[in-house]
């Protein structure tokens, strides 16, 4: 079988190993694909489609794919998900001993055990990085904050399954404010979610859910986190109805990052955040999942709505 196809394989769908032979080319590593031209298409077309749903007072970042180590440690994610997190790690030292670890690779020895951890990790969420720019700015004004913003992320997931990459685009819009606020922002957007999934012609299901917190504990965090309704997917039947793939996540983070990064409005009050967070692979592969790979004969409603 040739190796696209090995991470559909135990599923035995020969609709998804067409897809994955379309859509992808192997990198040697699972959850790790060249995209190709037909794929990116649809991708941009998404993207496009998201930005027309802009809030007006957004404010656009682009971030790159890694990220401060040391905001990702006061975020508190490797206390809730470091079997996911990603630490770029380089050689350092003088040229001589740099070049007796090339060295000792080129003998046929081992080399990564001379790398050391740089002050990068690999950003496992878009949003992240915009906290603490906004804390930056002093109290969060009246109206709240809005930001619309992308990133390439990593979460160490390694696996064969079409829509579970461990190198994946993530888009969100995010909002800063009072707490009436963002539960108003959420519930807008899953409103606005379901209407763009209804002209991208995806079958779906809105449901609760939970962040993949690790350990004992973080199933206690998890039912927390279900109990108070902090976190919805858009779900889309991409492989089965029985275990459909969150391609949409709508999340109230309470006064979390408010805390964490002194986030407070003009009263004192610690300001509450909260998202809506598109996985664009996720998307993109749901499409072509649905529709299949002739771009050109999805029904027309679709097209038009990607500008296709």
């Amino acid at each position: 079988m040739p190796a696209i196809a090995k991470f559909v394989e135990d599923a035995g769908d020969d609709r998804l190993a067409d897809l994955a032979r379309t859509l992808f080319r192997p990198s040697g590593v699972d959850g790790v694909y060249a995209r190709t031209g037909l794929y990116e298409g649809v991708v941009e077309a998404l993207a496009a489609l998201i930005s027309s749903h802009r809030p007006a007072d957004a404010e656009v970042f682009r971030f790159p794919p890694v990220m401060s180590r040391r905001q990702l440690e006061k975020h508190g994610y490797l206390k809730s998900f470091p079997n996911l997190l990603g630490c770029v790690s380089c050689l350092g030292g003088s040229e001589r001993e740099i070049r007796a670890v090339v060295d000792r690779f080129e003998d046929g020895g081992e080399w990564t055990s001379a790398l050391g951890a740089a002050d990068l990790v690999l950003s496992p969420a878009a949003c992240y990085p915009v906290y603490p720019i906004a804390a930056e700015r002093g109290p969060v004004p009246a109206g709240g904050l809005t930001f619309d913003v992308a990133s390439d992320c990593f979460r160490h997931e390694p696996s064969r399954d079409i829509d579970r990459f461990q190198s994946f685009r993530m888009r969100e819009y995010v909002r800063i404010g009072a707490p009436e606020d963002i539960q108003a922002f959420r519930a807008d957007w899953i409103e606005r979610a379901k209407g763009i999934a209804d002209r991208l012609g995806l079958p779906y299901r809105v449901d609760l859910a939970s962040d993949p917190f690790f350990g004992r504990g973080g199933q206690i965090v998890a039912i927390s986190q279900i109990q108070q309704e902090l976190k919805f997917e858009l779900l889309v039947p991409v492989r089965s109805e029985e275990a459909p793939t969150a391609c949409m996540s709508f999340n109230y983070h309470r006064e979390h990052f408010g805390h964490t990064w002194g986030l407070t409005m003009a009263d004192g009050a610690l300001a509450h955040t909260g998202c809506v967070a598109f996985g664009m692979d996720r998307l993109a592969v749901a499409l072509f999942a649905t529709h299949g790979t002739d771009v050109g004969a999805w029904p027309q409603g679709v097209r038009d709505a990607l500008r296709l």
